[in-house]
C-alpha cells in the first residue's frame, strides 16, 4: 500500500512539473527584449502568481503551475505594459504568442524617459495632432490649433468644417462640450493649449460615437499623467485688433490613492467691429427689375465664463465612480447701423431705408455627469455607465428702429419701432451603458445602449409701434415647444489577422419627436428608426507603409434653434427665420488612404448626402425683402482627394503640409412659395494649410503657419478665395515650467469673407469687411505648477453627445 501511495505522489508531482507556460517578448522592431519583467497573473482576479525576467533571447518560462487560467504581463523601462490573451493550463504545457512592447512615456524618480512625438500623426481612420510637439502652440486656444490642423477649416465666426463639409461633432475627452454656434466658438476659444494632449480628427468614426455629425468627429483630449500629487496651470492672453481682447484661466488637479479632485475656470472678453455689404438684383418674369445695396456697420461685444468641478473616487482597483459639474455664462451685445438703397432697373434710387438695431442675449447652462466604471480583469474587459443632465437658458432681445426716406432725403411715413423678446429653455436627460469584452489579443467586442430625452420651449414675442402706440405683432409672435426621444444600441467587432486589421460596427437609432406651435395651435410628430453601419480594413505592408479602407453612414439632425420658427432681424429688409418642418439628413461616405514611409498620406473619398440641411436665401421681389432660412435641399455629392505630409527636415525644423481638392455637386428643388425651380451647382475648392516649427537656442522656438481656401461652399453660398498667414515667437521660462509667446495673426489681412448666391430668382453678393480686426497682435503667458505628470479626470464619454451639440446660444 505504501508503495502505491509513493508511486501516486510521484506521478502527481511529475504532472505538476509538466504544466508550464512559456513564450517570448520583443520590441516593435521584433528584436528580443532582454531582461523584460514578466508577471504571471490569475485571470480571474489579476492577482500576481509568479515573477521572472526574459533571457537574452527574450524567452521566459513559468513551471510547476496548478490547473487554471492565467495572464502573462510584460513590462520594461520606457515601454507600455502589454498582456497576453488568457491562457488555460490543464495537464499540458502552454505556449503564449509573442508579446510586443511599445514605447511609451514613463516617469521615474528624477528621470523622464520619453519618445518624441511629431506634431501630426496619420493613423488608421484618423489624424492625430500632438499639441505639445509644437512649442509655439503655447498660448493658442483650441480654435487656433484646429485652424492649422490637416483638413480642418475655421471661419471668421468660429464655425468648424472638416474636408469641405460642415456638421462636425466636437467632443472633449470623448464627451460633448455642451454648446454650439456662437457659444461653442466662445467656449473653444477659452480652452488653452496648456491643458491639451491630442486632437483626434475622424472622418469615419466608429459606431460607439453618436451617428450625428455628417462630416465626422473631432475629439479633443486633455492631458493625462501617471503620478500622485497636486498640479495645475494658469494662463493669460491678450490680443489687440481694433479693440483689445483678453482672456485667462486656471485649472488644478489633486490625486491620491482613492480620490481625484479637479476643476477649472476660463473667462474672457471679446470685442470687434466690421462692415457687412449686401447687393441684390431682382428679376420679374425673367427680366431685370431693379436692385438694392445695403451697408451695415456692426459692433460686437461678448464675455464668457466657463467653470468645471469634478470628483472621482476609487472604491477598489477595479471600481471607480465620479461626478462632474460644468457651467457656462455667455452674455453678448450687438449694435448695427444699416443704410439700404432700393433702385429701379435704370439704377435710380427710389427709396432709402435707415435702420438701427440693438441685439443682446444672455445664455447660461449647467450640466451634471454621474459616471461609474468596473474593470473585470487586466485583459481590458470593462463596464461603464454615464448619466447626464443639462439645463440651458437663453434670454434674447431685438430692438429695431426704421426710417424710410425719399431720394430727396424727405421722410416718408412714421418711424417704425419693433421690439422682440425670445426666451428659450432646453432640458436634456441622457443615460448610456458600454461594455468591452476582449476574446483574445486579436479579437474584441464593444457594445452599448443609450437613451436621451430633450424638451425645448421657445416663446417669441414681438411688439410694434408706428408712432400710434405699442401693439402685439401677431405675424412674428410665436410659441414653439419641441420634444424628442432617441434610443440607440451599438456593437463593434475588431479583429487582427496577420497583417490585416478589420473593424465592423452597427448602430441603430430610434427617434421619436413632437413639435407644437402653441400660437397657431398646430403640431407634428415624427417617428423613425435607422441603421448606421461602419466597416473598415487596414493592411500593413510593413512598419512604414499602410493601406486603409472605410465606409460609414451618418445622420445630421436639425439644431433646435433651426426648428424654432422665430424671426431675427438684421434690418427691416433682411432677417432670419427658423423652420419647424426640417427633416434629418443622411450621408454615406467611402474613403481609401495610403500612408507611404510614415511621411505621405494620400486619401480619396466620396460622400453622398441626401435631404441635406442647408441655409437658403429667399426673397420677395415685390417687397424687395430677403430672409435666410434652413431647408432640406435634395442631395449633394462630394469627391475629394487630399495629401498630407509631416517631416522632420532638420533637428530644428519640422514641416507639416496638407492640401485637398474637393468637388461639391448640389442638385435639388428650390421653392419660392408658388413653384418649384430645379437648381444644380458644381463647386470646386482647394484647401491647404502649412505649419513650420523651428527650435533654437534650447529654450526658443518660432512658427510660420498659414491656410488657404479657394472657394469654400456651405450650402448654396459660395465664398471667394481667402486665407491667412501667422507668425509667432516663444520663449520657455522658469526651468521650462513657464512660457511667453508673442505673435501676429493674419499678417497680410487676407481672411476677409466675401461670397455670392445665384440660383432661381436669387442673385446676391455679400462681403464682410473685418480688416480692422483681421490682423491681431497677441501676447500670452503660461505657467505650470506642482508635479508635472498627474493623472487628471478620467476621460469619459457621456450620454448626451448629439443632443448637447445641437444647442445654440441664440444668435450673435
Amino acid at each position: 500500500m505504501k508503495k502505491l501511495i509513493i508511486a501516486g505522489v510521484c506521478l502527481w508531482s511529475a504532472g505538476v512539473q509538466a504544466q508550464s507556460i512559456s513564450g517570448n517578448v520583443t520590441g516593435a522592431d521584433e528584436k528580443p527584449m532582454e531582461k523584460a519583467s514578466i508577471t504571471l497573473l490569475n485571470a480571474k482576479d489579476s492577482s500576481v502568481q509568479m515573477l521572472t525576467a526574459a533571457d537574452k533571447t527574450g524567452k521566459y518560462r513559468f513551471n510547476q503551475l496548478a490547473a487554471g487560467t492565467y495572464l502573462v504581463m510584460a513590462s520594461n523601462v520606457g515601454y507600455a505594459k502589454s498582456y497576453s490573451a488568457p491562457v488555460r493550463v490543464d495537464g499540458k504545457d502552454a505556449t503564449v504568442q509573442a508579446i510586443v512592447l511599445e514605447k511609451a512615456n514613463t516617469q521615474l524618480t528624477g528621470v523622464v524617459v520619453t519618445s518624441k512625438r511629431p506634431p501630426v500623426e496619420i493613423k488608421a481612420g484618423k489624424t492625430v495632432v500632438n499639441v505639445d510637439a509644437s512649442p509655439t502652440n503655447a498660448g493658442l486656444n483650441v480654435l487656433e490649433i484646429l485652424e492649422k490642423s490637416p483638413g480642418v477649416s475655421v471661419d471668421a465666426d468660429g464655425n468648424v468644417s472638416l474636408k469641405g463639409k460642415g456638421g462636425v461633432l466636437i467632443l472633449i475627452d470623448g464627451k460633448q462640450t455642451y454648446l454650439n454656434g456662437t457659444q461653442l466658438a466662445a467656449f473653444l476659444k477659452s480652452i488653452q493649449a496648456s491643458g491639451l494632449d491630442q486632437i483626434e480628427i475622424m472622418t469615419n468614426p466608429p459606431a460607439k460615437y453618436d451617428a450625428a455629425g455628417g462630416a465626422g468627429v473631432i475629439n479633443i483630449k486633455t492631458k493625462k499623467g501617471v503620478v500622485k500629487g497636486m498640479n495645475g496651470n494658469v494662463n493669460l492672453n491678450y490680443a489687440q485688433g481694433f479693440y483689445p481682447k483678453y482672456n485667462g484661466g486656471a485649472n488644478f488637479n489633486y490625486r491620491n490613492n482613492k480620490i481625484n479632485v479637479f476643476g477649472s475656470y476660463n473667462g474672457g472678453v471679446w470685442e470687434g467691429l466690421g462692415t457687412l455689404t449686401i447687393h441684390r438684383n431682382f428679376y420679374k418674369d425673367g427680366n431685370f427689375s431693379g436692385s438694392s445695396d445695403q451697408t451695415t456697420d456692426r459692433h460686437n461685444k461678448s464675455q464668457w465664463h466657463n467653470g468645471k468641478l469634478g470628483f472621482d473616487y476609487n472604491f477598489s482597483s477595479k471600481d471607480v465612480a465620479g461626478v462632474v459639474v460644468t457651467g457656462n455664462i455667455n452674455p453678448w451685445k450687438n449694435w448695427q447701423e444699416s443704410a439700404s438703397n432700393l433702385r429701379d432697373a435704370d439704377g435710380t434710387v427710389n427709396t432709402v431705408f435707415l435702420s438701427d438695431a440693438f441685439n443682446s442675449n444672455k445664455s447660461r447652462n449647467i450640466n451634471t455627469n454621474l459616471n461609474y466604471k468596473h474593470t473585470f480583469d487586466s485583459t481590458g474587459r470593462e463596464f461603464s455607465m454615464d448619466f447626464d443632465q443639462g439645463y440651458y437658458e437663453s434670454r434674447g432681445s431685438n430692438f429695431l428702429t426704421t426710417n424710410v426716406y425719399n431720394p430727396d432725403n424727405s421722410k416718408r411715413g412714421n418711424t417704425v419701432l419693433l421690439n422682440g423678446d425670445f426666451p428659450s429653455i432646453i432640458h436634456i436627460y441622457s443615460g448610456k451603458m458600454d461594455y468591452v469584452h476582449p476574446f483574445s489579443k486579436n479579437l474584441k467586442l464593444e457594445t452599448g445602449l443609450k437613451s436621451s430625452f430633450v424638451n425645448t420651449d421657445n416663446n417669441v414675442l414681438y411688439r410694434r409701434d408706428t408712432s400710434t402706440g405699442w401693439y402685439l405683432d401677431g405675424q412674428r409672435t410665436n410659441h414653439f415647444i419641441y420634444k424628442e426621444n432617441i434610443n440607440a444600441a451599438y456593437a463593434i467587432m475588431t479583429a487582427t489577422i496577420k497583417k490585416w486589421e478589420f473593424t465592423g460596427g452597427l448602430r441603430v437609432e430610434n427617434t421619436n419627436a413632437k413639435g407644437t406651435q402653441v400660437t397657431s395651435d398646430s403640431s407634428f410628430k415624427r417617428n423613425y428608426t435607422n441603421l448606421f453601419p461602419n466597416v473598415g480594413a487596414v493592411y500593413s505592408f510593413n512598419d512604414k507603409n499602410q493601406l486603409s479602407m472605410a465606409y460609414s453612414r451618418r445622420i445630421r439632425r436639425p439644431d433646435y434653434d433651426d426648428l424654432n420658427p422665430f424671426v431675427f432681424f438684421l434690418d427691416s429688409l433682411t432677417y432670419g427665420q427658423g423652420n419647424p418642418y426640417l427633416q434629418p439628413e443622411f450621408s454615406n461616405r467611402v474613403e481609401v488612404s495610403h500612408t507611404l514611409n510614415r511621411f505621405l498620406t494620400f486619401t480619396v473619398s466620396h460622400t453622398q448626402t441626401n435631404n441635406i440641411i442647408t441655409q437658403l436665401i429667399k426673397q420677395n421681389t415685390e417687397k424687395k425683402t430677403a430672409f435666410q432660412t434652413t431647408e432640406n435641399f435634395s442631395k449633394r455629392k462630394q469627391w475629394g482627394f487630399s495629401v498630407s505630409a509631416n517631416k522632420q527636415l532638420f533637428k530644428w525644423w519640422n514641416l507639416s503640409l496638407y492640401s485637398g481638392v474637393f468637388n461639391n455637386q448640389y442638385k435639388g428643388l428650390y421653392t419660392d412659395g408658388t413653384k418649384n425651380i430645379p437648381v444644380a451647382l458644381n463647386v470646386n475648392n482647394v484647401d491647404a494649410n502649412m505649419t513650420n516649427s523651428f527650435s533654437f537656442a534650447k529654450t526658443w522656438s518660432a512658427e510660420l503657419s498659414g491656410w488657404y481656401s479657394s472657394s469654400p461652399s456651405e450650402g448654396l453660398m459660395i465664398a471667394r478665395p481667402m486665407g491667412a498667414m501667422n507668425i509667432a515667437l516663444a520663449k520657455q521660462l522658469f526651468n521650462k515650467n513657464g512660457s511667453v509667446k508673442i505673435g501676429v495673426r493674419d499678417l497680410l489681412r487676407t481672411s476677409n469673407f466675401s461670397g455670392y448666391s445665384r440660383y432661381a430668382d436669387v442673385d446676391l453678393s455679400v462681403a464682410n469687411d473685418r480688416r480692422q480686426d483681421n490682423r491681431q497682435y497677441n501676447i500670452s503667458f503660461t505657467y505650470k505648477f506642482g508635479k508635472g505628470n498627474i493623472k487628471p479626470a478620467r476621460r469619459r464619454t457621456g450620454g448626451a453627445d448629439d443632443e448637447q451639440n445641437r444647442v445654440k446660444s441664440g444668435g450673435g
